[in-house]
This record gives structure tokens, sequence and C-alpha cells, in this order.
């Protein structure tokens, strides 16, 4: 069974990463992955579903060439440091940052969609990609496959406060709880505005056309997953106060006539999708039902009154923490395993 190190492993994506782990111990094994953080987070004891697990500082040569899989729950700047070491050493290592989801040489992967660049690039340095492009993605590759290609993509998101990671999630609640309670006005210390009862339309830095960095990863990042640079996309990333499940609303255009029965049809079939769409009963994907759950949620699933019979509108819910990153990011292990790669 492979050995398995996870970097990072104090944060949100770190825990959820354990747990994905010991979800899937028929194929990774039930020897617990070895957590490693920073020196300040050295000897602190993490209860899980292995029992309790203790953090170790985290050393090059602790780590490098002695593990089957490297999980980094990281900043960009860590990963951009040590990813490609780390790679070099024999590990495959799955990082969760920014830093690399971009080089031509490094595939961005979601399993279910293009897990053959892994070989076809011959890396063993993976990037996971961002949350909200992978949770879309999930949706939207189906469609893609089955109705000629994806021409022109908009997309709105409502971002959970755990995309700031465990601080975002902590400030959210405390925030709530100072404004409702104390009847205080909640400080914004992680976010550029306090969250509780707002909605913030802007999220990660301000690039040169007018969107911000958030936006466009969700272009640059559905183009290279999907090997289509043709995609016209267009983004709105905004933060709501939900916890930790995101949400998008989806506008698109196909090359082919598409139905919105004809979707359904698609994404009942698709894995890690469940489609919930029974508007006259009020059922419909929300954040509240998403949050820890390991699939994608659509619904809403109506005939765009734009693109006409070339379009649809729809609306996907997914955790961010699970399958925006690290049910994602294991699922890759999963699959390495399984293809005996």
């Amino acid at each position: 069974m492979p050995s398995i190190a996870i970097v990072g492993a104090t944060g949100a994506v770190g825990i959820e990463l354990v747990a994905c782990c010991h979800q899937n111990i028929s194929v990774l094994g039930d020897s617990p992955p070895r957590l490693f953080a920073s020196a300040r987070s050295k000897g602190k004891e993490i209860e899980g579903p292995y029992g309790k697990l203790v953090i170790e500082e985290f050393k090059v040569e602790d780590v490098k060439g002695k593990f089957d899989f490297v999980f980094l729950a990281v900043s960009g700047s860590f990963s951009e440091q040590f990813a490609q070491e780390l790679a070099e050493g024999g590990s495959y290592v799955i990082d969760n940052s920014s830093a690399f989801r971009y080089h031509p040489t490094v595939p961005l992967v979601v399993p279910e969609i293009n897990f053959s660049s892994i070989s076809s690039l011959n890396s063993k340095l993976i990037a996971n990609p961002n949350c909200t492009t992978a949770i879309a993605a999930m949706a939207l590759w189906p469609v893609h496959k089955k109705f000629g290609g994806i021409k022109k993509l908009i997309v709105s998101t409502y971002q959970a406060a755990s995309g700031a990671g465990e601080p975002g999630m902590k400030e959210l609640l405390e925030g709530a709880k100072a404004q409702l309670v104390e009847e205080k006005v909640p400080e914004a210390k992680v976010f550029s505005h306090p969250l509780p009862f707002n909605c913030i339309p802007m999220i990660d830095k301000l690039q040169p056309n007018g969107y911000t960095k958030e936006e466009m990863k969700v272009a640059w990042e559905t183009k290279k997953i999907f090997s289509d640079d043709s995609i016209a996309v267009s983004c709105t990333a905004v933060r709501i106060p939900t916890i930790r499940a995101h949400a998008e609303a989806i506008t698109l255009e196909t090359a082919d006539t598409i139905t919105p029965s004809a979707v359904v049809e698609c994404l009942s079939t698709s894995p890690g999708v469940v489609v919930v769409d029974d508007p006259i009963n009020n059922v419909y994907p929300m954040p509240l039902n998403c949050s820890g759950t390991d699939d994608v949620q659509v619904g809403r699933i109506r005939r765009s009154e734009v693109f006409g019979d070339n379009g649809v509108d729809m609306f996907v819910c997914g955790d961010q923490l699970l399958r925006g990153a690290a049910l994602n990011a294991v699922l890759i292990a999963v699959k390495l395993v399984k293809e005996g790669m």
C-alpha cells in the first residue's frame, strides 16, 4: 500500500485530506498518513478517523524520496520553493496551491476529466484546480462532450468563507455573533469588508482587464482542463456568508442544440454529479445541502433565453473543501494507484 505525507496538515484543507485518505483506505491502505506543518505546530495532536496523529515539523530531507504521495495544502510561495524538489525525489506531489496550475508542463487535473494528462506530460508534480473551477468542471464536462463543445460560458460564483481557510470561517462565525449577540460591528481582517449579512463582489487581486484573479482562474483553468482554448469565459466571483460550500450560476452556449431534458439525462449518469432539480417542490442545490458531501449538485436546469436552442442555465453547488480541494486531490492518488502508476 502507498505511503502518504500531508504537508500543511493543520489547515482546513489539510484536515480534510486526512479524512479523504481514510475514506479511501480500500485503495490507499489503512496506515495513517504522516502529517507535516510549520515549526510552531510541531507536536500538536490532531484527532481524526485514524485516531490521534502528531504533527511533525516539515523538513525537506524528512519528506523528499520517502513517500509515494505528498499532498501539499500550503501557500503558493511554499509550493514554488519545495514542490518540484519533492517531485524530483520520486513522489507524486499533488499541490493544492495555484503555483503550478498554469505551467504548460504540469498537469492540472480533475480525475474524471483529464487524468490522462499526467502520463502524457510525464509529470510527478500535479496541480489541483481552483475550488470554483473544480466544482463547475464536474457539471460542465459531460455537457461539453455531449453537445459538440461549450462555445461561451458565463459564471457567477457565490463563494463560501472556507475559500479563505479556517481563518475565514472563524471570522464569519465570530462576526455573526458579534453583530447579533453583542451588537458590535464585525471585524474584517481576513476579508476586505465584514462578511456577515453581506456579500463582497471582489475576490483576489484585480487584473489589468478589470476581472479579478479569482475570476480569471475559472477561465484559464477550464480551458486547460478541457484542452480547449476556444471557450469564451466570463466570470464574476462573489464572497457570501456561507461556511464551506460554493454555489455557481452558470449560463452556457453549446455548438450543438441542447435541451434541459437532455442535460438532465446526460448529468444523471455522470460520476461525481447528482441532479437535484425539482423546483416546483423547492428542491434544488444549496450550500446547506452540499456541505460535507462528495458530489456536485446541479439543478435549476432550464433553456437559456439568451442563447435559445443552443443554451441552458443551471445552478451548481459543491463542498469547497472536498470536491473543490481535498477530495479531488485524493481521487487523483486513488486513480494513480488503480492504474498502477
